[in-house]
Parts: structure tokens; sequence; C-alpha cells
């Protein structure tokens, strides 16, 4: 008889001939405590390496294994390709526009140091190493810099609609005087 809730897990069953339940049952006191941890163990295992149990290996399981590598190798080597476009973008695109819009800001510019160091081809030491300009063609800096004008107007727009509120109990506050709409507007203008 089963007392209500005194297994934490809820059970299915599946019917096996008697020499495969024999057969499975020793096979699952050598490998875990219980025969679901078994069966999620040797799904795991199929799974993770990408072998189909009812197809046929070719030789040996090792070329199976070095199938899969290969099969890896090229999926690591995908992977490296993206990050090093990603580095590049961010590099081209996204280092250049975030000095501009701190320059217009008028904050200080810091160079960062590179975290991974690479290689480098020094075949004289005395040779100065030039240094790449990063250049920004002309329409993009003007839209920047007029969306930065922008943002500086509803910036300062927003800086003159707050106002400080001294209650009769508690710590001062900033009250925020702008229509539900407005606020939204800026929301909205400062995701696009």
């Amino acid at each position: 008889m089963l007392v209500k809730g005194k297994y934490k897990y809820q059970y299915s069953t599946v019917n096996f001939r008697i020499a495969v339940a024999k057969r499975f049952r020793l096979f699952s006191k050598k490998v875990a405590k219980s025969h679901s941890e078994t069966i999620s163990i040797m799904m795991d295992f199929f799974e993770w390496h990408g072998f189909n149990p009812s197809q046929k290996f070719t030789k040996s399981l090792i070329q199976e294994i070095l199938k899969n590598r290969q099969r890896t190798e090229t999926s690591i080597k995908r992977n490296e390709a993206t990050i090093a476009i990603i580095r590049d973008i961010e590099v081209n695109q996204t280092k250049p526009n975030n000095a501009m819009l701190l320059s217009l800001f008028g904050a200080n510019i810091t160079e960062e140091k590179p975290k991974r160091k690479e290689k480098k081809n020094i075949k004289n030491p005395n040779e100065k190493i030039k240094e790449i300009e990063i250049t920004v063609p002309k329409i993009r800096y003007e839209r920047l810099a007029e969306k930065m004008e922008n943002m500086v107007t509803n910036y300062e727009y927003v800086l003159d609609k707050i106002e400080l509120v001294k209650g009769s109990f508690g710590k001062e506050y900033l009250k925020l005087n702008i229509s539900i709409s407005e606020w939204e507007k800026f929301k909205r203008t400062l995701k696009n």
C-alpha cells in the first residue's frame, strides 16, 4: 500500500523481457544507485557523444569518437571566427562611437590596455610602432552629434522639471513634474 506523500517522485512502468530486465538490474547495480539514475546516465552518454545506439559503429568506437571530435573542432573554429568578428565590430564601431559620445559629454577619455596579449613580430626594437588612427565617416559623426544635441536638450528639459520637496516627516526628495506621455516618450528615445 502506498502512503500518500511517501515518495517524492512520480513513477511510471516500462515493460521489458525477463532476460533483458535481469541483465539491466545487474548492470544498474554496477553503475548507479537506482534504475532511473542508470537510464538517465546512459541517455546522457549517448546524447553528449552524439551516438545513436541503434546504428552500427564503423570499425571501432575510437573512430566514432574521433569523428565526433572533428565535428566539435569545426564548431570550435566557427565559434572562434564569430568571436573574431565580434572583436572586430567592437574595435571598429563600438569603441570609436563610445569615444565620440564621451568627448561630446566632455568626459576624460582613457585608453584601455588590451586584456589579451598577442604575439607581435618585432623586427627592430628601434623602430616606432605606428598607431592605427580610427576614423569615422563624416555623415555618421554628424548624425551622432545631432543625436547628442537632442539628448542634451532633453536632459536639460528633464532637469528643469525636477524640484526639491521637503516633507514634514522624513528626508527631502526630488519630484519630477512631467506627464506620463512625456515620460514614455523619453523612454522610447533612450531605447532607440
